[in-house]
């Protein structure tokens, strides 16, 4: 056991000092940035200083860096008290939305359906929840297909966003096909989360068949 807290002090500390390198020759580097500024926050590093870590934070996502914009953006949320931090997550989180980061579509899905610091919109939360879906997070998929199953309508731009993408060869065959249920559309979303290893996706995946084999029974 002491051999492996050994080891990974050893990998961190190597880490460190390679992201300080990588920043030496490239202070643009955005991602070594926004990585040094995670071993300063998170682990016990030779020279680690929580005040730089934030300060290479900050630097990192105004810099553009998406995961950093994500990070600062859930720690303005959980970790400040001051009056305007919601406004700063908020701030920061968009702009990696407006980069496609999974998590921030997420995030900003979750706060648009429960109009936590801004003014609840459904619809704005179901197109983050799809685009997050549609990058594999897991999270997002579970979101987007329970509310389905509840009855929620769908935004017209996500209906002809999927009509469109699944038309290639369907429309051939039948240029008149109905677009696919709410119940089908929170299968596949399911089916997303249990291939991505979420046992919730498999759970819902088995309370659809076991819906379907009672009305069956009917």
């Amino acid at each position: 056991m002491i051999d492996f807290f050994e080891s990974q002090a050893t990998l961190t500390c190597a880490a460190k000092e390679n992201f300080e390198l990588a920043l030496e020759t490239d202070n643009s580097n955005t991602h070594a940035r926004f990585w040094l500024s995670k071993l300063h926050l998170k682990y016990h590093v030779p020279g680690a200083c929580k005040a730089v870590g934030a300060a290479l934070l900050v630097e990192a996502a105004d810099m553009g860096d998406a995961d950093a914009q994500y990070e600062l953006g859930c720690r303005l949320r959980v970790e400040n008290d001051y009056v305007q931090s919601d406004q700063q997550a908020f701030y920061y989180l968009e702009k990696a939305v407006d980069q496609m980061h999974p998590g921030a579509l997420y995030l900003l899905g979750a706060v648009y359906l429960t109009g936590d610091c801004v003014k609840k919109d459904v619809a704005s939360a179901l197109w983050c929840f799809h685009r997050a879906s549609e990058k594999g997070h897991t999270g997002a998929a579970i979101a987007y297909g329970s509310l389905l199953l509840r009855g929620v309508q769908v935004p017209e731009s996500l209906t002809k966003f999927s009509a469109k993408k699944g038309s290639s060869a369907k429309t051939r065959k039948n240029k008149e096909s109905p677009m696919m249920n709410p119940v089908e559309m929170a299968r596949q979303q399911f089916q997303i989360a249990a291939k991505a290893g979420c046992d919730l996706g498999l759970r819902w995946l088995d309370r659809l068949e076991e819906e379907e084999k009672r009305l069956l029974t009917k």
